[in-house]
């Protein structure tokens, strides 16, 4: 069985209706470790070795956050810029995270149809995460397209447990 890291960033995770209904579903999985950056670094103090050490440890490593201003939650990237080091993620030497699997699971209170060539917002959520498929592409790793749940504000009880069962499900199926 895979070992999957799944690295959280939400700057206000006690609000989030959505991210909590999702952790939930996985929480208590065989050979998963929910990483709460927020939690573990709320100075923005990254421990570099320790978290190069977790990569290391694991197949799968999901960035689990919600979609601020197009991307990620400041402490994720801050994390991205630091942990994800040239010549050990990348560059000639780089090769620690090659052949791991990589994606993003995101959440954004704007529906779907706002996340597209004719929506407000102008772009695909995939287009919107170029950046972190080229980062995995970097890293040598193998790049999934991301889960997304859309429309958080407007779910019901119901829409967050179809949702979290969907989440478990991947999980399960990116372990085997």
């Amino acid at each position: 069985m895979k070992k999957i890291l799944i690295l959280f960033s939400h700057p206000k995770f006690e609000k989030s209706r959505a991210n909590a209904s999702l952790l939930n579903y996985i929480k208590d999985k065989e050979g998963v470790t929910i990483h709460d950056l927020y939690e573990l670094y709320p100075d923005f103090n990254i421990n570099v070795p320790f978290e190069k050490e977790l990569l290391i440890q694991h197949d799968v490593i999901i960035w689990h956050h919600p979609l601020y201003w197009y991307s990620c939650p400041p402490l994720m990237k801050q994390w991205i810029d630091m942990v994800l080091e040239f010549n050990w993620a990348y560059g000639p030497n780089g090769k620690a995270l090659q052949s791991k699997t990589c994606l993003n699971v995101i959440t954004t209170g704007g529906s779907k149809e706002l996340y597209c060539s004719k929506g407000s917002n102008s772009f695909t959520i995939n287009e919107f995460l170029r950046p972190f498929e080229q980062t995995a592409n970097l890293c040598l790793m193998t790049y999934h397209p991301p889960f997304s749940v859309m429309g958080t504000h407007q779910l019901t009880d119901d829409d967050l447990k179809g949702y979290g069962s969907k989440y478990s499900a991947l999980i399960d199926t990116l372990q085997n």
